[in-house]
């Protein structure tokens, strides 16, 4: 297995003479990821085989706008398109679309032809590298701003900035001509007016008399030696940000093998720390070879100044370098004395260490780290993602558990539409516990409640042995009890956020943490988007990486996962609600406050009635919000009870007094289409189709409908079926979806839910060789942790994931694996001491 791999290329504008930039050292991928095993490229297998006439190019006219717009010497979709190894025309759809303002998952789902299918992380990758460029261009004209205002700025100079094609190369640049930066050798030699004697050393060698330039009493002219050095120092600056030279520099350590080594600091404290980073004190890696997690553990043991980390470039790299140098790109162009050859070979020495090797070892080291980065992010998006779409429990009682010592285990029984039946403290592991045995299967048996979920914190292994005992001895008959462990990262943290007090104002925090260790089985996706998405215990090396970027990437795959699953807008909460694509805190708060004071939503074309829902905003969230019909039925027959109940009906609150819309037109009949995926754009398609196969609005979901869609389909191709309907295959295969899904259908149905037990195995009990199945509980870069049901979740190292062990569908992830999914596993090696158990991967159950 092989993570990305990072090439540090110059880019080939630079080497055709496109301006005069430093080169253009960019980070791009040569698209070895995990799991290729010499098949083509996953990233261009996503935008390839484009539909017939989809791939519009970008007219020479938008081309020119683009490059007038962000005033940069390179082509915006052109280096989107090779830094992301995405089509240019899928490039230019992409970009069009996020200038319009539409999000991720509404391009995915309803934009399929324009980005030619692509999945929602390949969208959002297109979208990160356009807005860091988009970034790169403004801080560029803000540092010619800045240099043109100082009286420094040079047309050579601006080139050079407007040629940049990374936040790196900008800074090497522009560093220089900073405010308050220590003034270059270089630029010292030129305000010497030495500038125009090192362009003749070059050009006119047999011209140039460097006595001439001598200047008895004046600082760095003084003598021979010192104009000699002068004109070195201006060489090495040349040298440096020669585009051609730096290609041969990138050539050549292409050519050789370019190690990163770290070893223990000098400086650092003997403290127990240097034990975590044991693995790296003696390590030595070539930079193409070193995985993600090792970039990032030295990363981590330097910045805590236990690990000094260091490039190193050969030195035939030097060598070559330097001969090339002097006898090919910066050979005088005619006959050159001794002493002038001198010279030039002082300046490509002199370039080469002072300048040179710092800049490579430093972009090295960048590029090393953004890569790691990058999978490192990426790893958690699609832990979370996996952890957001875990099956629900429905349709029965569950009690949560939030175990402790001291202060006891917090019950809370929930109804089957999570409603809080009950909160209670029980003391399991203290003198009294029979008695509180006692009262903890009372409560169950009174409120029918056969599924336990405990938190994996402190005391779980002691509760869920309390629970294993009580079970075996059929305490809770007649009820067939079973227990399931779940993690209960971040319930403190919630049970006593803004969300949590304004949901249960009156409830005690370590009980809503029972309520939200229970929810998190019957409704995972709606309890989980209340916890920032970092607290829910993903991934690692979470502390280093961009914090921003982590942020932006989390919040991006929960909004993807509300949105796919899809929302009830009737009956989901405001937090859930927030996260639809579309949507934000204000927005959701604006629809919460008019559900409130105007009852349910019978369509959605009511929702252009709240505030702060205009067009755009519509067409965004509309296709992923639900009018369900059940849920209409239940409210009015919960109107019908209360108009007849001889009890007062409490009189709902005054509306808000404030600017109301008007002239708008909105039916009041229920739409059967709206509690599907179908868009209210393509409503007028579905109503004709339904006309072709002769079926209606009422039958969606049913067998009737299903069989008249797929005789249509089995007769005419979706193909020629779209066309007679004008629109594309992609919108009339998703409205076929929408009107043969049967109600309520939820897509997380074919993902695995939590694994209830009745027993306990402790990890004493464990012998190497012994087969047993679990469920992936994290990712890292490194392996997966797997939870076998003995209180530790054992690791399988990524070199035990291998081909021949997956399922075809899933040799092309990165590691293959994610939480949730079922696995068949060896045990390797069981470690009590250190509580470590080693795992191999058998198969991944289906």
């Amino acid at each position: 297995m092989k993570s990305e791999r990072v090439s540090f290329t110059v880019s080939d504008a630079h080497q055709a003479g496109e301006g005069s930039s430093v080169a253009g050292l960019s980070a791009k991928k040569e698209e070895v990821e995990d799991f290729t095993f010499d098949e083509p490229n996953q990233k261009k297998q996503k935008t390839s085989g484009a539909c017939p006439g989809r791939s519009a190019p970008l007219p020479s006219s938008e081309k020119h706008t683009q490059r007038n717009e962000l005033n940069m010497n390179w082509d915006l979709t052109e280096l989107v398109s090779t830094l992301t190894c995405v089509e240019q025309w899928v490039c230019v759809n992409v970009i069009g679309l996020l200038r319009e303002e539409n999000t991720v998952p509404f391009m995915v789902r309803y934009r399929k032809e324009l980005i030619n299918h692509m999945d929602a992380d390949a969208v959002r990758d297109v979208q990160l590298i356009y807005e860091e460029l988009c970034s790169l261009a403004k801080k560029t004209q803000s540092v010619v701003q800045t240099l043109k205002k100082d009286g420094i700025l040079t047309a050579e100079l601006e080139q050079n900035l407007k040629s940049c094609r990374s936040a790196d190369e900008l800074d090497h640049v522009y560093a220089p001509y900073k405010k308050g930066s220590k003034l270059t050798k270089a630029r010292r030699a030129k305000a010497l007016g030495l500038e125009v004697a090192a362009s003749a050393l070059m050009d006119a060698p047999h011209t140039l008399d460097l006595r001439v330039w001598v200047k008895p009493g004046t600082e760095g002219l003084s003598t021979m030696e010192e104009v000699a050095t002068g004109v070195e120092h201006i060489l090495a600056d040349m040298i440096a940000k020669d585009p051609e030279t730096l290609t041969y520099m990138k050539t050549l350590c292409e050519r050789r093998i370019v190690t990163i080594q770290s070893s223990v600091s000098k400086s650092q404290n003997k403290t127990k720390d240097i034990d975590k980073f044991h693995l790296y004190v003696d390590f030595t890696c070539n930079i193409q070879r070193i995985q993600p997690h090792q970039t990032l553990a030295i990363n981590r043991g330097e910045s805590l100044k236990i690990l000094t980390v260091k490039v190193n470039i050969p030195d035939e790299v030097k060598n070559d370098f330097t001969w090339w140098c002097i006898n090919n790109r910066w050979k005088p162009r005619t006959f050159v004395k001794e002493e002038f050859r001198a010279i030039i070979k002082s300046a490509v020495e002199d370039s080469y260490k002072r300048l040179i090797l710092p800049f490579f070892t430093r972009s090295f080291r960048t590029k090393l780290t953004s890569a790691a980065e990058k999978e490192s992010i990426a790893m958690f998006v699609r832990n979370i993602r996996q952890r957001l779409l875990v099956c629900p429990v429905r349709g029965c009682v569950i009690i949560g558990v939030d175990p402790g010592f001291r202060h006891g285990c917090k019950l809370a029984v929930l109804s089957p539409t999570s409603q809080i039946l009950h909160t209670d403290v029980v003391y399991l592991h203290n003198q009294n516990q029979r008695n509180e045995a006692e009262k903890l299967c009372h409560l169950m048996i009174k409120y029918s409640c056969a599924k336990v979920v405990i938190g994996n914190g402190t005391a779980c292994r002691e509760t869920e042995s309390v629970f294993a005992d009580l079970i075996s001895r059929r305490c809770f008959d007649p009820l067939d009890v079973s227990y399931c462990i779940t993690s209960e990262a971040g319930a403190s943290i919630y049970s006593v956020s803004p969300e949590a007090v304004k949901e249960m104002p009156d409830m005690d925090p370590n009980h809503r943490s029972a309520v939200s260790i229970g929810r998190r089985v019957q409704d995972p996706l709606a309890e989980l988007v209340k916890i920032d998405p970092k607290h829910i215990g993903i991934g690692t090396y979470q502390h280093d990486v961009s914090a921003g970027g982590l942020k932006t990437a989390l919040d991006g795959v929960v909004q993807e996962c509300v949105s796919f699953v899809g929302v009830d807008i009737n009956i989901c909460s405001e937090t859930l609600m927030r996260h639809v694509a579309g949507l934000n805190a204000g927005r959701a708060r604006s629809i919460a406050e008019w559900r409130e004071q105007n009852g349910p939503f019978i369509n959605r074309e009511q929702l252009k009635l709240v505030k702060g829902m205009g067009p755009k905003t519509f067409q965004q969230c509309a296709g992923f919000i639900r009018i369900n019909p059940q849920t209409l039925n239940r409210h009015f027959q919960e109107c019908e009870c209360a108009k007849s109940s001889p009890h007062p009906v409490p009189e709902k609150p005054a509306a808000k007094k404030g600017k109301k819309k008007t002239c708008v037109t909105i039916p009041t009949s229920v739409n059967p289409l709206d509690q599907t995926c179908i868009h209210p754009e393509s409503y007028a398609v579905a109503q004709s189709f339904l006309s072709l196969v002769g079926g209606s609005a009422d039958q969606i979901g049913s067998a009737g409908l299903k069989q008249c869609v797929e005789s249509k389909v089995g007769t005419s191709s979706v193909e020629k079926l779209a066309e007679t309907l004008d629109t594309t295959p992609e919108t009339l295969k998703l409205i076929m979806d929408g009107l043969t899904q049967p109600p309520g259908f939820d897509i997380r149905q074919n993902f695995g839910q939590a694994d209830f037990k009745r027993g306990i195995v402790s990890m004493s009990d464990l012998r190497v060789g012994a087969v047993l199945t679990g469920r992936v509980d994290n990712t890292a870069l490194f392996g997966a942790f797997v939870d076998i049901g003995v209180g530790r979740a054992g690791l399988i190292h990524k070199s035990n994931i291998t081909l021949n062990k997956l399922p075809v569908n899933q040799r092309r992830r990165s590691l293959a694996l994610g939480p949730g999914e079922r696995v068949e596993v060896r045990v390797l090696n069981v470690d009590l001491q250190r509580g470590r158990i080693g795992l191999d991967l058998i198969r991944i159950l289906q």
